[in-house]
């Protein structure tokens, strides 16, 4: 694998393991996706109820993240990320042979509960990865989830006819493949427990201080952050959930159709990220590169409110597309560089549990107001929760980058002046 990586030109092959991993885990749910609304049939299950047992898998995510991601700071990354991966594999075959409603809110509380494989991901970027560097390969998180959003729901349509038992034994399939990467070729990353410093690492603080120290007491800068990260996941959410809906609601178009076009959105991803991210990044930078791509959501939401035609809804899909390939790999990595190296699990522990918190406000608002508002009301709320972390972005706020001069120093950098 990591040959493969050198031929490809990549800075850091002993990654490459890592992105087939977080695309595998991903993969492994997004099977499923054409699945979920035929329990409610299947089980005699009322709407609220699904809604309800795709919020489950969240919740309990939104408690544990942070617990795994400060577990791997303190005993390593690959035994907690093993740990988590069989607890997925569980939660998985439970899914496989469910045969009532109680089987299925089981198997998404224990994926839920064992939900530590973002976050432990990130914080290995942020062990390898020097953090002048991270943004761009924060991003190919992103990557690796719409690669997988966008074939997991046709593989899983194709094995539609043998019901759940054979797309839910696939995906635990694929998480035994999880394992067995992160047995062979996955490499301990945590400064600590490799026993020497990472490339960034600054004198070492006692152990049992850093497990201690919360990082959202400890540093102001990361307060603003995750709060910045909250608001704009807050408004991701609301409008990733219900977009469908609001397709249906507005312009009357099918799944068939809805799902034509989200897939052409992702395929503007993918185009975006590999032909143009990279160098908007080197001629922007990070942090104007951000404010561009928050602009870009403000301006998708507002747009969304005068949608009349399925061509101006395709546009709002690239546009959004645009906004978010330009904005969350930096943002993560903004966070990721707030804190320091021993502090990297807790850290994207806690943004994990800000993603999973927006997924469950995130459907419940959006059919709140799709149900009882004009429909212009969901672009306009999504709007104005984008606005907040683009106010936001314009502040200068100091985080950590390398040292050119001394290698093996972080030394403060200030964006935004």
């Amino acid at each position: 694998m990591q040959r493969l990586a050198r031929l490809l030109h990549y800075d850091y092959p002993e990654l490459m393991p890592l992105w087939v991993n977080v695309f595998i885990d991903v993969l492994g749910f997004s099977i499923l996706i054409p699945f979920l609304p035929f329990f409610s049939t299947q089980f005699g299950a009322p709407a609220w109820q699904i809604g309800l047992l795709l919020s489950t898998n969240a919740l309990f995510g939104f408690f544990s993240g942070p617990v795994w991601g400060t577990l791997s700071d303190r005993f390593g990354r690959k035994p907690i990320l093993l740990i988590c991966q069989f607890g997925t594999l569980a939660g998985f075959l439970m899914l496989a042979f469910s045969t009532s409603l109680w089987m299925l809110f089981a198997s998404r509380i224990i994926d839920g509960i064992f939900g530590g494989n973002m976050p432990i991901a990130k914080a290995i970027i942020g062990d390898v990865i020097p953090p002048d560097e991270r943004s761009k390969h924060m991003t190919n998180i992103g990557v690796a989830y719409v690669l997988s959003s966008l074939l997991g729901p046709g593989i899983g349509g194709m094995l539609s006819k043998w019901g759940i038992l054979v797309p839910g034994l696939l995906s635990a399939s694929l998480t035994c493949l999880a394992i067995l990467l992160t047995v062979l070729y996955i490499v301990e990353s945590n400064p600590a427990k490799r026993g020497i410093p990472a490339p960034e690492q600054v004198p070492a603080a006692p152990q049992k201080q850093r497990i201690k120290e919360n990082v959202i007491k400890k540093y102001p800068v990361t307060r603003y952050l995750l709060t910045q990260w909250g608001f704009h996941n807050l408004a991701f959410m609301l409008f990733a959930s219900c977009i469908s809906l609001f397709a249906f609601l507005q312009l009357g178009l099918n799944a068939q159709q809805v799902g034509l076009m989200l897939t052409l959105a992702g395929i503007v991803r993918l185009l975006v990220r590999f032909l143009i991210f990279v160098p908007l990044l080197r001629r922007l930078g990070d942090h104007r590169t951000l404010t561009l791509g928050l602009a870009t959501f403000v301006v998708t939401y507002i747009l969304l409110c005068f949608v009349r035609t399925p061509f101006q809804f395709a546009a709002v899909l690239c546009l959004h597309s645009f906004g978010a390939s330009c904005t969350r790999g930096i943002m993560n990595s903004f966070m990721s560089r707030s804190v320091q190296p021993w502090e990297q699990g807790q850290m994207m522990g806690i943004s994990t549990s800000m993603d999973n918190f927006s997924q469950i406000i995130g459907p419940l608002a959006g059919g709140l107001i799709l149900d009882t508002l004009p429909l212009w009301a969901y672009g306009g709320l999504a709007g104005v929760l984008a606005l907040v972390p683009f106010v936001m972005v314009l502040r200068p706020m100091e985080i950590y980058r390398s040292t050119p001069h001394r290698e093996g120093e972080l030394q403060i950098h200030t964006i935004g002046d």
